[in-house]
């Protein structure tokens, strides 16, 4: 039987003067025809269902609790000892894996993006395609096996996601450098995150992601190319100009969240160490880790050029290390950068990279493999664009003339690079960081829970206002909707959405807003308690008062200040388009539902818990656009069961609204959205809604909308366990 007629390969085979010579393909395994190919457009909810617990082969451990016992002292000792035991099957640069790893731990980390938060270290998802396999992760197969034996030893105590970071920050103290440590606490998933976008192109190096300019880049991505962490190190798609890569260089490093001190930090640091490798053309490389054949039990890439490792190796296509000691801390990347004039040559892969004319001998490079020859430093087109760019330049001459703030703004740079991602301090569970507060933290001075007295009086004193049920209940949701679970930002815990930018969203309705926040404000001082904990204690007043059913509230949160929130990030989390609200600031290349999901994804629903919200907030009035308004108000199971009505026929009227005609008179009685009629026009969610609208199901509802509802305001209380 031929095994592969029924693989759909894309394979690369660019040139390499105009992108750079990266390897690998893309598979699609011919499944036979799917609902998707004969209902290309029909909304589809699996990314609701990802990280199903079957996959989990651990999930009765507590790894919080596991982690916390760990030892870490003997863990880094035994990361130490691996640093330079070097293996016949994939010798050390240089006789230490350091800069392997820390490669590792930089492209785990990398793939954040501040666009949707996704992304990052903390699941370990570098195991799974198609991070496993990216051109740009080549040969970090052999990085992660190399650590399994301190996984074996360790074993429930050390996830994979900490320890793909812990070993390269171990590596990095163990060749000098300086580091602020690792926070440790992060949970593996068992299953690739499909619900990442990473581009539209269906080949490696792809660049179907742009508009009119190199930063009209589609969001929420942050990649130059598919299959790429940051940018392509030759250049844009494979032009060696400086000027040009630091055009990429910034936007892409904003994007991951890093200034230009940041950026320049992390790249003269992060290059400070190791080298690139391409001794000779990509196609001696074999197929990546998931094309691999099953013999090579995981590994991929291998590669048939002489003997395939140490000084033959091939990755990226550029050859050569950046600095003169590729295994020490030292000021020798910016020194080795400014001290030379550099040309443009081509590696012996075919890859542009640059080198130093005349260079003194003494700034030669020993071999990779300890051998007496001598070889070449090199940059990159992206490391030449940091000498090149007015701003970057200025950056890297005041780390030239002061060491200790170069060594000082790496060691942030890259704790925040490892950790951006985890959220505020309180998810870090265990580790040796130092116990500094940064605005990226989103810091929040924490509160004790209040008394039951205390709660209740709070709730009598909003009950006591003249504020409505729907306006409790929109500023309760507003504040705590903003929550992203992929990287554990927003929520109701500091009631940010008092200040700058939340205040002035047009989705939350701003005049309403401060009107609201005005009073709770004034209960909150006059009780002693957080803004936090009122707005959310309101918004179960609100429900209260439009169900007849005692909401419990899990108070104890505090009060970020406008200093610890950074605008900018924030600015990052307003939606442009909100289902639950039913709010839609304009037409978008995706529709109004596909954003929906996106977003119940963010708030970690799954599609019960999506319909039995919306299906809720509907029935109470939550609709910023005048649709949907077709009870009166109440907490009740009216809404699904209007939907369901055949007395109407819909007519589409605009991109989001549609008029419901009666089918007898003619006569509009009433108007929707997409995110109103994508729950009787979805199968999927026909059938929730069927089940909701069942007349034995009201009180059900009811008790299932309020844990929903608990769920999304206690979604950032990491502090409850």
């Amino acid at each position: 039987m031929d095994h592969n007629k029924n693989i759909k390969t894309f394979n690369y085979n660019g040139d390499h003067n105009g992108k750079c010579p990266f390897h690998g393909s893309t598979t699609t395994p011919n499944l036979g025809t799917q609902n998707k190919d004969w209902w290309p457009n029909h909304l589809n909810l699996d990314i609701l269902r990802q990280q199903d617990v079957k996959s989990n082969p651990v999930l009765e451990i507590n790894y919080h609790d596991k982690v916390k016992s760990l030892n870490l002292e003997a863990v880094k000792k035994d990361l130490k000892f691996i640093m330079t035991d070097s293996k016949d099957w994939w010798p050390a640069d240089y006789g230490h894996y350091g800069p392997f790893f820390i490669r590792m731990t930089w492209h785990a980390a990398g793939t954040y993006r501040t666009g949707d938060g996704r992304g990052g270290a903390a699941t370990g998802a570098q195991r799974f395609a198609p991070l496993n396999s990216w051109p740009d992760n080549g040969n970090l197969d052999k990085a992660r096996r190399l650590l399994w034996p301190i996984k074996e030893k360790y074993g429930n105590s050390l996830s994979w996601a900490d320890l793909l970071v812990l070993a390269g920050n171990v590596a990095i103290e163990d060749m000098g450098g300086p580091n602020h440590g690792t926070a440790l606490g992060r949970k593996d998933i068992w299953h690739p995150e499909k619900d990442i976008y990473w581009g539209s192109e269906d080949e490696w190096l792809g660049d179907n992601r742009y508009g009119k300019s190199r930063q009209d880049l589609e969001n929420p991505l942050a990649a130059v190319q598919m299959g790429l962490i940051y940018v392509n190190p030759q250049g844009p798609n494979g032009n060696p100009d400086p000027s040009l890569s630091a055009l990429d260089v910034r936007e892409t490093f904003k994007r991951m969240a890093m200034n230009d001190e940041e950026t320049v930090a992390l790249t003269a640091g992060g290059h400070t160490f190791g080298k690139a490798h391409g001794a000779a053309s990509e196609d001696y490389n074999g197929n990546n880790p998931e094309l691999a054949e099953i013999e090579a039990q995981g590994f991929g890439w291998i590669n048939s050029y002489k003997s395939g490792k140490g000084v033959d190796t091939i990755t990226s296509g550029i050859e050569g290390p950046w600095t003169t000691n590729p295994i020490k801390w030292d000021m020798g990347y910016l020194e080795l950068l400014f001290k030379y004039e550099w040309e443009c040559k081509k590696s012996p892969a075919g890859a542009w990279q640059w080198h130093p004319i005349n260079c003194e001998e003494q700034d030669m490079v020993p071999q990779v493999d300890g051998s007496s020859q001598k070889v070449l430093p090199m940059m990159t087109t992206a490391d030449m664009s940091l000498k090149m760019d007015p701003a970057y330049n200025k950056i890297c001459k005041y780390f030239l003339e002061n060491p200790a703030a170069f060594e000082e703004a790496f060691a942030k740079a890259w704790f925040k690079l490892l950790h951006r991602d985890m959220g505020p301090k309180s998810n870090y569970i265990a580790g040796d960081y130092k116990d500094v507060d940064y605005v990226w933290q989103d810091p929040i001075v924490a509160t004790p829970k209040l008394s039951e007295e205390k709660e209740e009086k709070v709730r009598t004193a909003i009950k006591n206002t003249a504020l409505t049920k729907i306006e409790l209940i929109e500023t309760a949701w507003a504040s705590a909707s903003t929550f992203r679970k992929s990287d554990n930002r927003g929520g109701a815990n500091g009631a940010r959405i008092r200040l700058e930018p939340q205040i002035n969203w047009t989705v939350n309705k701003p005049e309403q807003l401060k009107r609201v926040l005005s009073i709770l404000e004034t209960i909150a001082v006059e009780n002693g308690i957080s803004v936090a904990d009122a707005i959310v204690i309101g918004g179960a007043v609100g429900i209260e008062m439009a169900s007849g059913t005692k909401v419990e509230v899990t108070t104890g949160r505090g009060d970020a200040t406008q200093e610890n929130t950074s605008i900018e990030s924030f600015e990052l989390l307003k939606p442009k388009s909100c289902g639950f609200r039913n709010f839609a600031e304009k037409e978008f290349a995706v529709t109004s539902e596909e954003i929906m999901l996106d977003k119940a994804q963010l708030l970690d629903l799954n599609p019960v818990e999506l319909t039995v919200l919306v299906g809720g907030l509907r029935a109470m009035g939550v609709s910023n656009s005048g649709h949907g308004l077709w009870t009166e108000g109440n907490l009740d199971n009216n809404w699904f069961k209007t939907l369901l009505s055949m007395d109407v026929k819909w007519e589409k009227t605009d991109f989001n609204s549609y008029t419901a005609k009666d089918r007898n008179t003619g006569e509009i009685v009433r108007t929707a959205s997409r995110t109103d009629l994508v729950f009787g026009s979805n199968s999927e969610l026909r059938a929730i809604v069927e089940v909701y609208a069942i007349d034995e199901n009201k009180d059900k509802f009811i008790i299932d909308f309020i844990n929903v509802w608990n769920k999304v305001m206690n979604a950032d209380r990491f502090d409850l366990g």
